[in-house]
């Protein structure tokens, strides 16, 4: 079952997780999963910095580690870096001891940052005990489903214009199954967003 607005009694299954960020201030959180990618990313970051709009960026250390001038240009633009494993691993599938070893690796290419996301979404709560010992768990509030083959523009925007509110954590993907239809269509998200009087934070 798919869900664009993660439904309160997921949220309630898992209350140490964090979905969103309740304020008063009409702020959210955007933030991008599975970067960095060569040249996409860069083109996130110049609309990004078009708009005055800072994000959180879920890193793969594989890639990290082969692109650190992407990474290191996310982090002096302001914006912040979270831990998504090193090899995008899905928790499901692998042993506590694997997956917090994937983790670790990533670590070390990524050490500055104490978010983590863990990639699919999927995880235990076996491992969610271990991680939270170093991390903060980051999940959303909203997903976006850019990254599915048969989205449309209107699917996309509706995803998110129809669903945002104050504390909500969005989640695009900085991977080449989106790139496509965020390119169509990120700016125009953003600027609606921004006109429905919201404001962009940082999750820390």
């Amino acid at each position: 079952m798919q869900f664009v607005k993660t439904p309160n009694f997921i949220k309630r299954v898992f209350p140490n997780l964090i979905w969103d960020i309740p304020n008063n201030k009409k702020e959210i959180y955007l933030s991008f999963d599975d970067s960095p990618t060569p040249e996409f990313t860069y083109w996130i970051l110049n609309l990004l910095s078009s708009l005055n709009i800072k994000a959180t960026f879920f890193c793969v250390g594989k890639t990290s580690e082969r692109y650190p001038e992407i990474i290191d240009r996310i982090i002096n633009e302001g914006h912040k870096i979270g831990n998504h494993t090193y090899s995008h691993l899905n928790g499901c599938y692998h042993k506590v001891e694997s997956y917090i070893s994937d983790i670790e690796r990533c670590r070390k290419v990524l050490s500055e940052t104490n978010l983590f996301r863990p990639p699919y979404g999927k995880i235990y709560t076996w491992q969610i005990r271990k991680i939270q010992e170093r991390y903060k768990i980051i999940m959303w509030d909203i997903l976006s489903y850019d990254f599915e083959r048969n989205i449309n523009s209107s699917k996309l925007k509706s995803n998110v214009l129809n669903n945002v509110k104050s504390g909500s954590i969005i989640v695009f993907h900085d991977n080449e199954n989106s790139e496509k239809i965020l390119k169509e269509n990120l700016k125009d998200i953003l600027l609606k967003i921004q006109e429905k009087g919201f404001v962009f934070g940082l999750i820390s």
